[in-house]
């Protein structure tokens, strides 16, 4: 992701790059959520329960943690995982014993999506967006 900026102290632009290193999520409790977590296929890389866990996305370099709080607050966020083979891994995902809010559907922005909960309620989207994820055919510039 590239961001741009301009300095408070100069009319010259300068720019700055980024890449998303992790998301962090709530949790009622990281025991269960490195359980859930690890089913999704996320590598476990720290473990601290009862209070933090951290894994790795399987491609890229992004990584995912857990932390305890001791109330779950209802979150709007909606944390998305792309997978190309998004049908087989719902199957797998299954079988685990993983339910599913909604099953892989293709939806008008051209992406396929299948969503669920953690056991926290976090909101869970699993994805096959393909060359539309970063150049839908009403991408701006």
């Amino acid at each position: 992701m590239r961001c741009s900026a301009y300095g408070s102290l100069s009319l010259g632009r300068y720019e700055t790059r980024m890449n998303l290193n992790q998301v962090t999520v709530a949790s009622a409790d990281v025991v269960r959520a490195i359980e859930f977590y690890s089913k999704l296929g996320l590598k476990l890389i720290v473990k601290s329960p009862p209070k933090y866990a951290r894994f790795e996305c399987p491609e890229g370099h992004s990584t995912f943690s857990v932390h305890l709080v001791e109330q779950m607050a209802p979150s709007q966020t909606v944390v998305y995982f792309e997978c190309a083979d998004l049908d087989e891994t719902v199957r797998r995902l299954q079988q685990l014993g993983i339910s599913f809010t909604s099953l892989p559907r293709d939806e008008s922005w051209l992406w396929r999506e299948a969503r669920l909960q953690d056991p926290d309620g976090n909101k869970i989207c699993l994805f096959y967006a393909g060359p539309n994820r970063l150049n839908p055919p009403w991408r701006v510039a």
